[in-house]
């Protein structure tokens, strides 16, 4: 096969151009910092990528929802703790008032202190995080009591509401309102659907009634009451100092799942600087060994082709 001058510029031409676009890969993978820019460049190295970025965004979404329930809880327990700090309130006064040496002055005052700390139980059994309420299970747009302390909503059908903080993990985050605020089941039974009065509320009526008519029998029962909500009202804080624990643990885990699919990602797509820069330095030895030869081939004049 006869070899022309014009077939060894082509080649000599193709031979650079291939060098050329080698380097400038190289260079590309220094100026990202990314072994790849293409998917073409590594398939099977892109696709992990894929598989690791989604499950950092997956973590994230899990970490933010740990966050949301975390506030949710503890906004919770604000309110919990001071329904507790009210009844320990009142159960004082009720031993006040039990006591046969006040005056008919004295029960007035404690009648109208109590009845302040029934409305503000009202008013935290309305508590709101982010706009929703806290006490009313997914029924987040509603009240739980009104003005009188009778539920608002059917409380037969409340569901609460859940987080999914992991996979296949759900944490419900809310107290439906019976369950810390109770039910008065005097005239109710066990029917929850109807509208009733909060047992917590029927428990401050029954103690003003006793109150206003010096029912000294009516005082001192209530006290057994009292306690027992007392009791109720601990039992319901400790379950939500569990959930915020459980939270806690699982933030940490999620925080543990973050650096180890980082740095997973990161030995999957990001150059070693001083190996890339080493294989930069051969490349443009290459391309300029290259730019040699080809001053060869390519003659610019007759009297250069004559040397």
């Amino acid at each position: 096969m006869r070899v022309t001058n014009n077939m060894l510029i082509m080649n000599m031409m193709n031979n650079m151009n291939n060098n050329l676009g080698k380097m400038d890969k190289v260079q590309q993978k220094m100026a990202s910092g990314k072994k790849f820019q293409m998917p073409s460049d590594d398939p099977i190295g892109v696709s992990k990528s894929l598989k690791f970025n989604t499950d950092l965004s997956r973590i994230e979404q899990y970490k933010r929802n740990v966050d949301d329930a975390t506030s949710w809880l503890e906004i919770t327990e604000t309110a919990v703790g001071e329904v507790g700090d009210i009844l320990q309130r009142v159960r004082e006064l009720t031993v006040q008032a039990a006591n046969g040496t006040n005056a008919p002055d004295d029960r007035t005052k404690i009648s109208s202190e109590i009845e302040q700390l029934k409305k503000q139980v009202i008013k935290v059994s309305n508590t709101k995080y982010a706009g929703r309420s806290i006490f009313t299970g997914y029924k987040t747009d509603k009240n739980l009591l009104d003005e009188n302390g009778n539920y608002i909503i059917d409380l037969s059908s409340t569901e609460k509401s859940t987080y999914n903080v992991g996979p296949a993990d759900d944490i419900e985050v809310n107290i439906v309102g019976n369950e810390l605020f109770g039910l008065d089941t005097g005239n109710y039974g066990d029917d929850v659907s109807t509208t009733q009065k909060s047992k917590i509320i029927d428990v401050f009526d029954e103690l003003l009634s006793g109150l206003n008519t010096d029912d000294d029998t009516k005082i001192n029962d209530t006290l057994v009451a009292i306690d027992d909500t007392m009791d109720n009202v601990l039992s319901v804080r400790a379950n939500i100092g569990a959930k915020v624990n459980r939270l806690d643990l699982n933030k940490n885990r999620l925080d543990d799942q973050t650096l180890t699919v980082t740095k997973l990602l990161s030995n999957n797509e990001d150059v070693d600087m001083a190996e890339t820069i080493m294989e930069l330095k051969v490349q443009e030895n290459v391309y300029r060994a290259s730019l040699s030869a080809g001053a060869r081939v390519i003659q610019p004049t007759l009297i250069d082709f004559l040397r």
